[in-house]
């Protein structure tokens, strides 16, 4: 009995990354109260393309394009995230409102909503934060999808 091959792996790592990360992050959204910016929204589009993309891998010929679309949508996350941790650092200027406060800002928006800043990292661990995670995971798998994709054996 043998292992999966590339695009096996592929179909299956671009399926598990973008739920596992979607799941991350609604698990420290309903259960730890961390809830997004705006630019933590930006970070889930691309992983629910990924997730689409995914699975019509498993239907849709060539099955390898599927895959590695999913792989660059989850890629394209990760460089989201990596640019919203550049923000939370402070290594530049964020391009949404979300970041300090904007004297655009609705006053009735800001009562219906908590406002979340993008500049600040909620959390961190080992001094990375939860954007900074996802740019790593995000560019580190997305990159091995696509390569598994290409690869014919």
């Amino acid at each position: 009995m043998g292992g999966m091959n590339g695009l096996q792996t592929a179909r299956a790592l671009a399926l598990a990354v973008p739920a596992g990360l979607l799941g991350g992050a609604y698990i420290s959204q309903y259960v730890f109260g961390l809830f997004p910016c705006e630019m933590c929204w930006w970070q889930r589009w691309p992983h629910f393309a990924a997730l689409g993309l995914a699975a019509l891998s498993f239907f849709l010929v060539p099955q390898r394009v599927w895959a590695a679309l999913a792989g660059l949508a989850i890629i394209t996350s990760g460089l989201i995230g990596g640019f919203h941790a550049g923000v939370e650092y402070g290594w530049w200027e964020g391009i949404t409102g979300c970041s300090g406060l904007s004297s655009a800002i609705d006053v009735m928006d800001v009562s219906a909503a908590p406002l979340v800043r993008c500049d600040v990292a909620p959390w961190s661990l080992f001094g990375v934060s939860l954007a900074g995670w996802n740019f790593l995971i995000s560019c580190t798998f997305g990159g091995a999808i696509m390569a598994l994709a290409a690869y014919k054996k």
